[in-house]
């Protein structure tokens, strides 16, 4: 903040007011109450600042002139403070004579809350002293300020303040207590700040003896961070914790690593992402567009998805095969930043940069490592050393996702930097919680206007990232002081999820909403633009909701659908305002699951089911080798195939009949393959079309057996994979143009254009977006995508609460895709009730 002091016009002698500011928004743990300081001391103001559960409240007194113009200057406050809302009350002035300004004790307000910090990248400024020999803090991997560091993931409570964080551990040493005091400081009031002499401690330690606790006689920092380094030069494997938890390293550019730590940690082809000192470093392997270099070196310190570099450049083969995009990010945590940068203290006998894989510390199904004793116990049969620290991590955190596609960023994993930022809700409402479905699971708390949504969870397949859930749902509630009305969930039977939320819910007395998954993606999508924009679509609104998975009210597996919703519709309407008008014809999945794990299963059922010879030069009837007489026999009496309407698996059984994947080590990899195929330099894209046709209930059905004749002729005549996998994808935005178009002209007196959004994990293919996008463009249509919560089941936490909102408005059950549960007789319960409900849940039964 500049120092110029700020001009005011004189005011009468003896003119003197008096004003109370409450602020509310991301107002704590970002410097807002050092700015308030020495704004107020600048302007010669006298008054108060206090941190309390609701927000931050000033108090000024001085001359009109003096006290707008520090009004006026909350318009530029800190960098990472967000002032969501300010109220001004008007009091007496103070009797007697007040002196100067003073930051007060913070307090808790019963009910109240305000948005949570998240945890920001380490700065430049703190970096240098890190780096500078001079300095107390060199080579101090925890060095922060008001400006960066930890939040989220050390608050233990509200209002935040230290004894509130886990660095109530460590008393500040004097220098440290007279930084913390001084407001001519940049650490004035940084809670997390400490030195190498009062701070937390990192060290080294084997996996034959770990050291989860500090040793007695720790060596300097520096010594445990070069053993580090030189470990990870000689090909060993690594847990390093780090903000949010453990992280799995090796030195990505050595092959015989990688392929070590895929074997060790059951991860055999899903994507590594990789750490590098700087966005220079990057283009020795990838591409990155101007957007991505900012995106890499965005305070969020985000891991970015970026186009291989043609020759693959110095990285192991195995760090993300098969597909056209690595993950990447620059180091988020002054200790990371020391792991790769090189000799910058002089104490390194390895002073060349490294580039390091930077993959979650845990097991494979497993929640990620955050806590020394569990950590040393559970990854070291994974790893050659721990490098090791002692500053409290209290909520686990993983690093965010995010590419670039038409000129925006699409979320695809929210998660540090990002969590527990608030989402603004279009309209108010009771509290409720929202638990998200099996994948990619995240968890959203909404109180009033605002809704919270957690860190990313995982998969919800095990009891022990169940365990995660429920540790995860009791810290957001209790932060934001909810007393949630109803808890909503996917309405899959088989969702561990489901049935957590169904405990849940009996446990505190409150009703059960369970709602249709492709609902809550397109639930979400208008919660995020609203968010984005301010504002819903002043026309009528078209929602492609395309995924892999979605549990339709039929029993059948869904995942592309499209939904009308009226213009300014809030969904908190008398009738529901997502209106159910194309869907994709179905196919069998023979084998139901089996057939997700291996997709050629999928491409026969998509030739027996467009009437096409199973020919052997094909590359899925080959995989099926001696099974494929009765894989023919399953479908054509449709013993245990489940029916689907997915544009995921559509892409998977694709991908088979190109002969790109068979069979698939994780969710996406087949789409993924095809995406990447349709992306090679110089690809021509193949003519193909779906069909649509007009059903009894005036929905369009979308046919797709066109499009499989014509790729399979191109196939077996030799065209090109890429050639045929960039017509496929043309074809799937082609009708996404065409649907627009139709289900337009369905609405006499509407303009021609509507607003047509997408979302849902296969919006997830940059190179689809793009050409979507494109084509509503040029057909006169808008469109919109994710911007603030991931297209993918990241992102249907939010959804549900809008929907499960708009099902307690309403007080009756089965619509708009939902299901109401009774309440409990007894009311709803507090959350300090919750240590009757088990951690582990069963499956719920179909009712």
């Amino acid at each position: 903040m500049a120092s110029d002091p700020i001009k005011v016009r004189a005011s009468r002698p003896g003119d003197i007011i008096r004003r109370r500011l409450h602020l509310e928004g991301v107002v704590q743990g970002v410097g807002l109450r050092p700015f308030a300081w020495r704004l107020a001391t600048r302007l010669g103001l006298a008054g108060s600042v206090e941190n309390h559960s609701g927000g931050v409240t000033i108090e000024i007194e001085g001359s009109p002139e003096c006290v707008t113009a520090f009004i006026d200057s909350l318009g530029s406050p800190p960098p990472l403070a967000i002032i969501e809302r300010l109220g001004v009350e008007s009091l007496p002035v103070a009797t007697g004579s007040q002196k100067g300004f003073a930051i007060i004790g913070s307090h808790r307000q019963a009910g109240a809350v305000t948005s949570l910090p998240a945890d920001i990248a380490t700065c430049d400024s703190c970096l240098a002293e890190v780096g500078d020999r001079e300095n107390r803090r060199h080579l101090h991997p925890f060095a922060n300020c008001t400006d960066c560091g930890p939040r989220f993931t050390i608050i233990r409570g509200l209002p935040y303040d230290r004894a509130t964080t886990t660095l109530d551990a460590f008393p500040l040493c004097p220098l440290c207590a007279a930084e913390y005091v001084d407001p001519a400081d940049r650490r004035f009031h940084a809670e997390p700040i400490a030195c190498p002499q009062c701070g937390p401690q990192v060290w080294f330690s084997s996996p034959a003896r770990p050291a989860a606790v500090r040793p007695e006689a720790v060596p300097a920092a520096a010594a445990a961070i070069a053993a580090a380094r030189i470990r990870l030069r000689a090909g060993d494997i690594l847990a390093v914790k780090g903000i949010g938890g453990f992280h799995l390293c090796c030195d990505a550019t050595n092959q015989a690593a990688v392929a070590r730590l895929r074997q060790r940690k059951d991860r055999p082809q899903k994507p590594l992402a990789v750490m590098v000192n700087s966005v220079a470093s990057c283009r020795e392997f990838a591409e990155p567009s101007a957007a991505e270099c900012r995106l890499l070196a965005s305070r969020e310190r985000p891991i970015v998805l970026l186009r291989k570099r043609g020759d693959g450049g110095p990285l192991a083969a195995g760090i993300a095969p098969g597909i056209g995009v690595v993950g990447v990010m620059l180091p988020a945590f002054a200790l990371h930043w020391l792991l790769v940068a090189g000799d910058v203290g002089g104490a390194d006998e390895v002073a060349a940069m490294l580039t390091l894989v930077m993959t979650s510390g845990n097991r494979a199904c497993a929640p990620i490592e955050f806590e020394n004793h569990a950590a040393v116990h559970r990854l070291a049969p994974l790893v050659d050393g721990f490098l090791i620290h002692d500053r409290g991590i209290h909520v686990p955190c993983d690093d965010s996702v995010v590419r670039v596609a038409a000129g925006h960023v699409i979320p695809i994993r929210r998660s540090r930097g990002h969590a527990p930022l608030s989402i603004r809700l279009a309209v108010d409402g009771p509290d409720i919680l929202a638990v998200g479905g099996e994948l990619k699971s995240t968890i959203c708390v909404a109180r009033g206007k605002r809704a919270w949504m957690s860190q990313h969870i995982g998969d919800i397949t095990t009891p022990e990232s169940l365990d995660s859930l429920d540790r995860t749902v009791r810290h957001f509630v209790a932060l934001v002081s909810a007393h949630p009305a109803a808890v909503v969930a996917d309405l899959h039977p088989g969702y561990l999820s489901t049935a957590y939320a169904g405990k849940l819910a009996s446990a505190l007395g409150v009703p059960l909403i369970r709602v249709q998954h492709h609902h809550a993606h397109a639930a979400s999508l208008r919660a995020d633009r609203f968010a984005t924009t301010g504002q819903l679509p002043n026309c009528q609104t078209l929602i492609a909701s395309f995924d892999g998975t979605g549990f339709h009210p039929d029993h059948s597996i869904a995942g592309c659908e499209f939904f009308t919703s009226a213009s300014g519709a809030t969904l908190l309407e008398p009738e529901p305002v997502l209106n159910p008008c194309a869907r994709l014809e179905p196919f069998l999945l023979p084998g139901g699951d089996a057939a997700i794990r291996h997709p050629f299963r999928t491409a026969l059922s998509l030739l027996h089911g467009a009437g096409i010879p199973w020919d052997e030069s094909l590359a899925p009837v080959q995989s099926a080798g001696r099974t494929a007489p009765i894989l023919r026999r399953q479908l054509q009496r449709q013993l245990a195939c489940t029916p689907t309407t997915s544009m995921g698996r559509l892409f998977d059984g694709v991908a088979a009949l190109l002969g790109l994947r068979m069979s698939v080590d994780y969710e996406g990899q087949a789409a993924m393959a095809v995406e990447t195929a349709a992306g090679e330099r110089g690809a021509c894209p193949r003519a193909y079309a779906f069909t649509l046709s007009v059903t009894e209930d005036r929905c369009l059905r979308i046919g797709w057996q066109s499009v499989v004749e014509r790729l399979v002729a191109d196939v077996l005549a030799g065209v090109a994979v890429c050639d045929i996998a960039a017509g496929f994808q043309a074809a799937v935005a082609r009708m996404i143009v065409e649907v627009a178009n139709k289900v337009a002209a369905g609405f006499p007196g509407q303009p021609a254009a509507f607003h047509v959004g997408l979302t849902g994990g296969v919006f997830q293919n940059a190179l689809l977006v793009e050409e979507t996008c494109a084509r509503l463009s040029a057909a006169g249509h808008e469109s919109f995508c994710h911007r603030l919560v991931p297209p993918n089941d990241g992102g249907l936490a939010l959804g549900q609460i809008v929907l499960g909102r708009e099902q307690l408005a309403r007080q009756a059950g089965g619509k708009c895709g939902g299901e109401w549960l009774p309440a409990s007789p007894n009311g709803p319960k507090t959350p300090l009730e919750w240590k009757t409900l088990s951690a582990w849940a069963e499956p719920m039964k179909e009712e």
